[in-house]
C-alpha cells in the first residue's frame, strides 16, 4: 500500500475537484484560518499577531535595507500612525498609493491594472474588512499561486522608520488597503525582500488565475493594438516593461521613461489628429510620478490637434505618472507587454468561436520524466507526453478563424516558500503529429517516433516562470512534450492549453498500470524438481517462514553479496503470498513465491548494466517494461520514490519487494473491483494495510 502521505495527497486531489484550492474554496495559506483566528481575537479582546510572518527584520529579509535603517524599524498598527485609519477610503484607485524602497514595481504596476476591473479586485480584497467593526488587527487576501487559490491572513503591524511607512504607501495617509495587500503578497513570496525584482505577468497570474498572454514589441503583430483595444474591452489586465539599461538602476532617461521598469496599461483610444487617426496608449508609472516627455505627453502640442471632446475625455496635466503615447512610441521604448484574461475570445473580434481552455499538473523526475531537450535523443522520449486531438469546427466559426487556434502554456512551479531561493530552469516544449501508425496507442510513444522535427514548438528554452506561444494546429492528433533544457532536472509544471476548437486532452502515460501474466522462468524446473527443493527447504512442518526465507534469498540470489535482504522484507514477502494466513508457506505458496522472486532477479541482473548492484531509475524503467508492467510516470514516481531510497537506485532486495507488492495489490484490486473502483469495510483495509 501506499505511505500516508501519498495516500493524503490522493485525498487532496479528491478534494481540489470538489472545489478545494477554487476561488469559492481557497486553500488556507499555512493552514491559518481567517475566520478562526478573528474570532478567538475578538472573544479574547485581544489584536492578532501573526505568528508564520511575525512583525520583525525576518518578515523585511535581506539586503532590503541599511543596518543602521534596519535598527530603526518599528512594527506599527495603523491606529499608531493616524488618528482614524481607513482600509478603504471612497474607492480603489491607482493614483491612491506609490512604490515604497523596495523594487516591487512589478506588483504595484499589477496592483494599478487591478483597481480597474472590480470584479477582480473583490476577488482579492474580501469585503468587509475595515478599522472599525469588529476590527482585531487582522486582515486576509486571496491569490492564485500555481493552481490553486490561497486565502493569506496577516496583522495590521506594518515596518515604518520614524512613523513613515517603509514600503508602499498611501497618498492618503489614513488609507491602507495597498500597504496590507503588499504584506499579504510578501507574506507569500517569503519576505519583502523576496519581492525585489520580477515581471508584471508574475503578478498578474496570481491576480486573477487566468490566461496570460506575452508580446515581444520589437516583434509584434500588425494588429497589436486592436488586440490590446479589446482586451481593454474584454476588462483584461494589462502590463509592459521597459528594457534593462546598461546597470541595474531604474535610471531615468531623458524622454522620462524608466529603465528595467514596469508600467501600468491604463487605457487603449484612437484619436482623429489633423484628420489623421492616431492610435494611443495610455500608461502608469507606479512610483506615482515620472513620465514621458515625448508626443502625447501632458505638455505636447499635439493635443492641441484633436477635437474638444476627445481632449476633455483623454488629456490631463497632473503629474500623478500616467501619459499617453502613440503606438508607434510605445513599441520603441517598451519590450514587451502583457494581458492576463479569464477568457482570451478578444483575440478574434466579434468570431463567435470560443476558446476552451485546460490545464494539467506535471513534474519532470531526474532519471524517470526529466530526458532533457530534443538534443538528447536518446532520453527525450521518457519527458511527459500529453496527447491531444483537435476536432474540425463548424463552417461558420472556420470562416472566421484568424492565424491560429492554439496557445500552449508551460509554468514551472517553485519547490521552495521563498521567492529569491527559487532556482527556475530553462522550460520549453515541443507539439509533433501523430502519425496513424501510431494512432490509438496507448501508454508512452517510444524513442523512434521522435526522431523527427516536431510541427510546433517555443521559440526557446527559457530561464522564465512561464513560456507560452501561439500557433496553429490543423485538426488531427498530436503529442505535446514540455521538458527542460537539461535532462535529469527535477521540477514540477503546470501545462495549459487553450483551443479555439473541441480538443481532448490526456497525459500519455496516464492510464492504469496493466500487469501481464509472469512468463515460466528458466530456473522453474519441472514438477518432480520444485518438490524436491521445496522439502529442502522447509522446516519439520513442511513450511517456510521469514527466517528460513532470508536465509535462502541471501544465500541463492546474493551469494553472500550485500546489501542482504532483511527480515522485515522477508515478514512482508510472506505475508502477500501467505492465503491461508498462518504465518508461513505451504508447497504451492512457497513455489509461486520462489518462481516470481527468481524471474524477478533475472530481470534485475539483466537491466543492471554497470553490474554494481543497484538499478538507477532508468534501469527501473526498463526492468519494469521487461516484466511486462505497463505503468503511468506517476505511479513510476512513486515507486522510486518509495523503494529507491535516499540514493534514488535500488537494490535487488528493493526491486523483488517493489514487483511482488505490485503484483499481489493489482490482483487484489481486480477480484475487489467492478474495474473502476473499489469499496473496502474498515477491517478489510485495516487487513490489508496490516498483513499486506
Amino acid at each position: 500500500m501506499p505511505p500516508p502521505g501519498v495516500c493524503l495527497n490522493i485525498m487532496n486531489e479528491r478534494h481540489k475537484k470538489k472545489g478545494k484550492g477554487s476561488l469559492e474554496h481557497p486553500d488556507k495559506f499555512l493552514d491559518q484560518d481567517f475566520e478562526q483566528l478573528l474570532q478567538y481575537c475578538n472573544i479574547n479582546r485581544m489584536r492578532y499577531i501573526d505568528d508564520m510572518f511575525p512583525p520583525d527584520l525576518r518578515s523585511i529579509g535581506k539586503e532590503v535595507l541599511q543596518p543602521d535603517e534596519m535598527a530603526r524599524v518599528v512594527w506599527l498598527r495603523p491606529g499608531k500612525m493616524v488618528e482614524y485609519p481607513q482600509f478603504i477610503l471612497d474607492d480603489v484607485s491607482r493614483f491612491d498609493f506609490g512604490q515604497g524602497a523596495i523594487g516591487n514595481c512589478w506588483f504595484l504596476a499589477s496592483i494599478g491594472a487591478l483597481t480597474f476591473q472590480k470584479h477582480i479586485r473583490d476577488q482579492i480584497i474580501p469585503a468587509e474588512q475595515s478599522f472599525q467593526d469588529g476590527y482585531a488587527g487582522i486582515f486576509h487576501f486571496r491569490f492564485w499561486r500555481f493552481g490553486k487559490w490561497v486565502d493569506v491572513v496577516i496583522d495590521d503591524k506594518l515596518p515604518t522608520i520614524d512613523g513613515r511607512l517603509i514600503f508602499v504607501r498611501s497618498k492618503t495617509p489614513n488609507e491602507f488597503w495597498a500597504a496590507l495587500m503588499e504584506k499579504a503578497y510578501a507574506k507569500v513570496c517569503g519576505s519583502y525582500a523576496d519581492m525585489n525584482a520580477g515581471s508584471v505577468s508574475e503578478a498578474l497570474m496570481d491576480f486573477t488565475g487566468g490566461i496570460h498572454m506575452t508580446f515581444k514589441l520589437d516583434e509584434a503583430p500588425p494588429d497589436l493594438w486592436d488586440i490590446m483595444f479589446r482586451a481593454a474591452q474584454s476588462k483584461s489586465l494589462m502590463g509592459c516593461g521597459t528594457p534593462q539599461g546598461a546597470t541595474a538602476a531604474n535610471t531615468v532617461l531623458p524622454n522620462g521613461i524608466v529603465e528595467g521598469h514596469a508600467y501600468t496599461i491604463t487605457g487603449v483610444t484612437k484619436v482623429m489628429s489633423n484628420n489623421q487617426p492616431v492610435k494611443l496608449v495610455r500608461l502608469f508609472n507606479p512610483w506615482g510620478q515620472g513620465e514621458w516627455k515625448g508626443n502625447w505627453c501632458d505638455q505636447s502640442s499635439n493635443w492641441n490637434t484633436v477635437s474638444p471632446e476627445d481632449r476633455k475625455q483623454c488629456h490631463s496635466v497632473a503629474e500623478d505618472g500616467e501619459f499617453w503615447m502613440s503606438m508607434e512610441d510605445f513599441c520603441q521604448s517598451y519590450s514587451e507587454m502583457d494581458i492576463c484574461c479569464l477568457c482570451p475570445d478578444f483575440l478574434d473580434g466579434e468570431s463567435e468561436c470560443h476558446w476552451t481552455s485546460k490545464f494539467h499538473d506535471g513534474r519532470w523526475v531526474a532519471g524517470i520524466t526529466a530526458g532533457g531537450c530534443m538534443n538528447y535523443r536518446d532520453s527525450f522520449w521518457t519527458n511527459p507526453q500529453y496527447r491531444i486531438k483537435v476536432d474540425a469546427v463548424d463552417d461558420a466559426c472556420a470562416a472566421e478563424q484568424g492565424p491560429n487556434n492554439m496557445l500552449v502554456s508551460l509554468m514551472q512551479k517553485p519547490d521552495k516558500r521563498n521567492r529569491r531561493l527559487v532556482a527556475s530552469l530553462h522550460i520549453g516544449f515541443s507539439v509533433f503529429s501523430v502519425r496513424s501508425s501510431y494512432q490509438g496507442r496507448r501508454g508512452k510513444l517510444p524513442a523512434e517516433f521522435f526522431m523527427r522535427n516536431p510541427v510546433a514548438s517555443s521559440k526557446n528554452y527559457l530561464n522564465a516562470r512561464e513560456v507560452m506561444e501561439f500557433f496553429r494546429l490543423v485538426p488531427g492528433e498530436y503529442i505535446i512534450v514540455p521538458s527542460t533544457f537539461k535532462p535529469n532536472e527535477t521540477a514540477s509544471f503546470i501545462l495549459a492549453i487553450l483551443s479555439k476548437t473541441d480538443s481532448h486532452f490526456e497525459e500519455s502515460s496516464s492510464h492504469h498500470g496493466e500487469i501481464q501474466k509472469p512468463t515460466p522462468s528458466k530456473n522453474e524446473g519441472d514438477n518432480d524438481s520444485k518438490a524436491t527443493f521445496y522439502r529442502q527447504m522447509s522446516d519439520q512442518y513442511e513450511e517456510v517462514g521469514p527466517e528460513r526465507l532470508q536465509k535462502l534469498l541471501n544465500q541463492r540470489l546474493l551469494e553472500d553479496k550485500s546489501p542482504e535482504f532483511g527480515i522485515d522484507t522477508c515478514r512482508s514477502l510472506v505475508a502477500m503470498m501467505d492465503l491461508t494466513v498462518t504465518g508461513k508457506l505451504d508447497n504451492r505458496e512457497f513455489l509461486r513465491l520462489w518462481d516470481r522472486v527468481v524471474r524477478y532477479s533475472d530481470i534485475f541482473n539483466r537491466v543492471d548494466i554497470t553490474k554494481n548492484g543497484s538499478l538507477t531509475l532508468g534501469e527501473l524503467r526498463t526492468g519494469m517494461i521487461a516484466t511486462g508492467v505497463q505503468m503511468n510516470d506517476d505511479m513510476l514516481k512513486l515507486m522510486a520514490l518509495r523503494y529507491g531510497g535516499s540514493t534514488g537506485r535500488l537494490t535487488l532486495e528493493s526491486f523483488v519487494s517493489f514487483m511482488l507488492r505490485l503484483n499481489c495489490m493489482s490482483k487484489i484490486f481486480n477480484k475487489m473491483s467492478d474495474g473502476m473502483g473499489m469499496y473496502l469495510q474498515q477491517s478489510e483495509w485495516l487487513y490489508l494495510t496490516m498483513y499486506s
